[in-house]
């Protein structure tokens, strides 16, 4: 899998019924992430948060799935288990859980290879996460050990910024950049443009280069 790559469909069985991957996803954007084993301490505190913040995820039209190696019953204990750890949790975990014991399914996406699949110290490194788009193309990707913890705010900041930049192809976010602030204008909209692309302004930076391509606008 590399960005750009399209997610085959798969059907799977899940803590919520069977699906098939592009029946269930629908036109959504989707994060897939996936985890070594049920009952691990950092895996219990992320799927915990992202079941914390499943609204932040739906409003932003995007479904959220996960895949952990191991069998559905599991799951189903390990979900019990995540609750009584978030208590914030409301209701019932709003989010599927994927059951994935061969590893078969993240072999199939990239997350583990055929050879090393059995092995259990290589397949603990299975903690990858996919930001997929409505096309089922991968726009994120990101790849964490086992004693890292992923930070949901930066999840939910990086699909702000590859929404807005799906919506207006000329703009890219900048380092740290939240909803609101500055974007920069891509080097490629010629500056005779930017008056009709960016109406309610936009700033130019002289650098001492003198190279003309540091230019940030609000207008998004």
């Amino acid at each position: 899998m590399r960005l750009g790559t399209v997610v085959p469909d798969f059907s799977a069985v899940t803590t919520k019924g069977p699906i098939k991957f592009y029946e269930w996803v629908g036109e959504s954007w989707c994060v897939l992430f996936s985890h070594p084993s049920d009952f691990t301490p950092v895996c219990t505190t992320e799927l915990g948060k992202m079941a914390v913040m499943v609204d932040e995820f739906t409003k932003r039209s995007v479904k959220v799935l996960g895949l952990s190696c191991d069998k559905l019953e599991s799951h189903m204990d390990w979900i019990n288990d995540i609750k009584s750890y978030c208590l914030d949790i409301k209701g019932e975990f709003p989010y599927p859980i994927i059951s994935d014991s061969t590893r078969d399914l993240a072999v199939q996406l990239d997350m583990i290879s055929e050879e090393d699949k059995d092995n259990i110290e290589l397949a603990l490194t299975i903690r990858s996460l996919y930001i997929i788009g409505p096309d089922k193309k991968i726009k994120l990707m990101m790849v964490y050990p086992t004693s890292t913890g992923r930070n949901i705010q930066e999840i939910l900041r990086c699909i702000d910024s590859l929404q807005l930049c799906d919506r207006k192809n000329t703009i890219a976010t900048p380092a740290n950049w939240v909803p609101g602030e500055k974007v920069m204008i891509l080097p490629t909209v010629k500056d005779e443009d930017l008056d009709t692309l960016f109406p309610n302004g936009y700033e130019k930076r002289s650098m001492p280069s003198s190279v003309d391509y540091l230019r940030t606008t609000t207008d998004y």
